[in-house]
């Protein structure tokens, strides 16, 4: 423990009765300069010792809200299922999905409805009427910032493209056309194809063009550990596109909770079947959904389930194939605009040799011809530094270890 500083001695005046009347004066006026100096220390003490107890006395308020929450019971968060003619409620427990029927107090029963997130004790009984805020996962899936992707970003998939803008941005950015025409907009666009192929560029390029709230989410997120917390997650991010709407909501890797359904009778398979019933009942329920458009994309088309085909749900199913021979030049030319490439290189010529290649394919491409040129301090990429980067990825290597498949 710190031992406190001492008091400055107190300062004492003595004058000698054989001092000159100039002497006195000038004893008498360091006594004094003394006094102030003094004087000021211990101010600065009481300041310092004023503001340390007050400190001290937060803290000891703190230490004791603690001690209080600690001596608390904690509570457990329900939902409220049914309430009854009696004045009593069914809630459900999260976690263990346990109904219970317990009593409430009339002036929490008067402020509680159906699907309520309420806080209940250990004896079941309502403490607490919480309010019904976004689950902060689906807030987390917004994109505030637009990513860097737009459409001339995207080569070979020109008649995809059309086809996207007009499902998606033209229904948010055009709303009359459709009605003076007289027909509903496409209800959702699916996009399918082998990986690479650029449809989770699109998508970006989408959020990037237009003026509306983008959502995305892979399937994988969707699927939870406990009963329900899917399907709450997938609602609460329908909640979300509702409150920010015009708004576009994208769902890559959708085969991971739209699967098609089988008999199995596991749990897991059961709350990933629950969670997609949940999407479905989103999709299409009886409520309009306003300005809010879903996008998706998957490399398992064969795995879909048929009820999330079906029109009203997705009403276009749009592949995305691995480009042709114009759509790799385009390509090409694409992820060569900022690298320095020799000028004899036909991209025309090049595009031929890529047989079944896809966007991504030629992307990683460029990269390791870039990576020859580096190799030999060289700043121009040749035709012959591409050759011995397309052995490479056709042998399934890559500089940093990953193996590259061919599809």
């Amino acid at each position: 423990m710190s031992r406190s500083p001492s008091l400055p001695d107190r300062p004492r005046l003595d004058l000698d009765p054989d001092m000159s009347t100039a002497e006195r004066l000038t004893a008498i006026r360091k006594h004094f300069f003394r006094l102030v100096e003094v004087n000021e220390e211990l101010d600065g003490r009481l300041t310092e010792a004023t503001s340390r107890r007050s400190e001290l006395q937060n803290e000891v308020s703190k230490l004791k809200e603690r001690n209080e929450a600690l001596k608390t019971s904690a509570l457990y968060i329900a939902s409220v299922e049914e309430l009854t003619d009696e004045g009593n409620v069914i809630i459900k427990q999260h976690g263990n999905n346990q109904e219970v029927l317990t009593e409430v107090s009339p002036q929490l029963y008067d402020q509680i409805e159906n699907g309520d997130r309420v806080a209940i004790n250990e004896s079941f009984g309502i403490q607490l009427v919480l309010d019904d805020e976004t689950d902060s996962r689906a807030q987390a899936m917004e994109v505030t910032e637009s990513p860097d992707v737009s459409y001339e970003d995207i080569g070979g998939i020109d008649e995809q493209i059309r086809e996207v803008r007009e499902a998606v941005e033209d229904p948010l950015e055009n709303p009359e056309q459709f009605e003076q025409v007289g027909i509903e907009p496409p209800a959702g666009v699916l996009l399918h194809g082998p990986p690479g192929t650029g449809k989770t560029m699109l998508a970006k390029a989408v959020a990037n063009e237009s003026n509306a709230t983008f959502i995305k989410m892979t399937g994988s997120e969707l699927v939870q550990k406990f009963i329900g917390e899917g399907a709450r997650l997938v609602r609460d991010l329908f909640a979300l596109a509702a409150e920010e709407e015009p708004a576009v909501v994208f769902i890559d890797e959708i085969d991971a909770i739209a699967s098609r359904r089988t008999d199995s009778k596991t749990s897991g398979d059961a709350e990933v079947q629950r969670t997609m019933m949940q999407l479905l009942s989103e999709m299409d329920g009886f409520d309009d959904r306003g300005e809010i458009r879903i996008m998706a994309a998957t490399n398992r088309y064969d795995m879909l389930d048929e009820a999330i085909l079906r029109p009203g749900r997705f009403d276009r199913l749009i592949e995305v194939p691995k480009p042709g021979p114009e759509g790799r030049r385009k390509i090409l030319e694409i992820h060569t605009r900022d690298i320095n490439v020799d000028d004899e290189i036909d991209f025309e010529e090049l595009a031929e040799d890529l047989d079944d290649y896809s966007g991504a394919d030629i992307e990683s491409l460029v990269t390791e011809a870039g990576m020859f040129a580096i190799r030999t301090d060289r700043t121009t990429v040749t035709r012959e530094d591409i050759e011995h980067a397309r052995e490479k990825l056709d042998r399934g290597e890559t500089d940093n270890g990953v193996v590259r498949y061919q599809y």
